[in-house]
């Protein structure tokens, strides 16, 4: 092999990237991770799960200090300190960052920071970032993981108006008085809950006529009574006409049931999703096939062309860092199986496709919706239980919410759940372990659970489903 060829390319060295890489190591491969960002460590540690949880555990304290008096203390807020809260999350990042860094550099991969596009199906070019010349590398197998970059819709005006998207708000020493955020996803409503509890006064401003677009509406609705509930207005199924600057100040045009609207805040915060970073690729050069700008994969991780796989947002069904790290060990392993000759045979299970949103309060979900087991005529039952009539819940005074839980109607086998109430995204993983081991509600009743917990509520809907089959 010559020094830039190798078995096993990766392009990009965040989460999917770097699990496929250490992955391909295990397995034997000669790897080279190429990485053109500017630090290492990729979205989730640097700009994305990592730094809005550190900055949402100082929302969720605020909020306890806000309704301290409901439980007898007295206990107000004397504001926030918005540059130490920034300053915990830098330092934290950093920690977090430098482990990964280290990973990275540990001698284990050739790394190459730069750029890099395909000159053909098996060769890259790579653009360093430190200005040297380019080179090519190749290699006999390529696994993609370069991941997304926030959407920007064709709304006119926006652009010269200018924005801020979550990585401001994450890195922001000090807060605008008023904020409107467009959309209605998981970074919209995270970053939502955090600015509100901050002192902010923030107006959402979703598309869809629901938040939380693909889940069941009955989630969204909690969410859009709690964020009202705190002083934000939620305007739903609206479409932007038009921004524009106005004395100092940023003013959006919408139109919502046919009205037309107009609002002035201080900050635009663009959180409409994220597109995979798929741009720079050159990937008609290797015929890697595309639908619209996402990378098309098979169940084995595998692009249009066998030896190229993909992982991460660049070609999920779901942004998750769980699933992306999942995905690059696929690829991986697919790819050593490929190079030695074998069938590239293992594939990805995403019946326990897990998501969560850590807004106030959270929302969580796994496995199948109903929407998705009528589509597949999948006879089911259901059941669900309101947080306002479990005890835990309302000795902690967090009553918003259910939780509900689904079953395979003949077998009883639990199908999926989803929670939206208090500590939801830790909730969740009861059914998860329950669906891991394809457990019955029948089943899942008979597991003790201590009392009095928020655990213990998954067991009414259990019990309400396993009455049903029995009738």
């Amino acid at each position: 092999m010559s020094e830039h060829s190798f078995d096993f390319i990766v392009i990009g060295g965040g989460s999917g990237g770097y699990a496929a890489a250490r992955t391909a190591h295990s397995a034997g491969l000669r790897v080279a991770v190429i990485d053109g960002a500017s630090e290492l460590g990729g979205l989730c540690i640097l700009r994305g799960c990592m730094p809005s949880k550190t900055l949402i555990e100082s929302a969720n304290r605020q909020l306890h200090i806000r309704h301290a008096t409901e439980f007898g203390l007295k206990a107000t807020s004397h504001g926030v300190d918005i540059r130490t809260i920034r300053d915990r999350k830098r330092t934290l990042i950093a920690d977090f960052a430098s482990y990964r860094q280290g990973q990275l550099e540990d001698g284990r991969f050739a790394l190459y920071r730069g750029h890099s596009r395909f000159v053909d199906a098996h060769t890259v070019e790579v653009l360093p970032r430190d200005g040297s010349a380019s080179f090519q590398a190749s290699a006999r197998s390529f696994c993609i993981a370069t991941g997304s970059e926030v959407f920007v819709p064709n709304v006119p005006g926006l652009a010269e108006t200018g924005y801020w998207t979550s990585d401001d708000v994450l890195d922001a020493d000090t807060l605008p008085k008023t904020v409107a955020v467009l959309g209605g996803g998981a970074i919209a409503l995270e970053m939502a809950h955090y600015l509100e509890a901050m002192g902010c006064t923030v107006t959402l401003l979703q598309r869809n006529t629901q938040l939380l677009t693909g889940l069941d509406r009955e989630c969204s609705d909690v969410i859009t009574k709690a964020y009202t509930e705190r002083g934000m207005a939620v305007h739903l199924g609206t479409h932007l006409s038009n921004v524009s600057t106005h004395e100092g100040r940023k003013r959006i045009e919408f139109t919502q049931d046919g009205h037309t609207h107009a609002i002035l805040v201080d900050e635009i915060l663009l959180a409409m999703g994220r597109i995979p970073a798929t741009k720079s690729l050159a990937l008609d050069a290797a015929k890697v096939a595309l639908y619209k700008s996402k990378v098309i994969v098979n169940d084995r991780m595998q692009t249009s062309q066998p030896h190229i796989f993909a992982a991460g947002d660049v070609c999920s069904p779901l942004d998750v860092v769980h699933i992306a790290i999942q995905q690059g060990e696929i690829a991986a392993r697919n790819a050593a199986k490929l190079i030695q000759g074998k069938p590239a045979d293992e594939t990805i299970d995403y019946r326990l496709t897990l998501f969560g949103v850590f807004s106030h309060p959270q929302v969580a979900v796994v496995g199948a919706t109903t929407e998705k087991l009528k589509a597949h005529n999948i006879p089911f039952l259901e059941a669900s239980y309101p947080f306002n009539d479990h005890g835990k819940s309302m000795v902690m005074g967090e009553t918003a919410g259910f939780v509900k839980m689904l079953a395979h109607m003949k077998t009883g086998e639990v199908l999926g759940a989803c929670v939206v109430g208090p500590e939801a995204t830790e909730l969740i993983h009861e059914v998860v372990i329950a669906m891991n081991f394809r457990a019955t509600v029948q089943q899942f009743m008979a597991i003790p659970h201590y009392h009095p917990t928020l655990s213990e509520i998954w067991t009414y809907p259990a019990e309400e489903i396993a009455d049903q089959m029995a009738d």
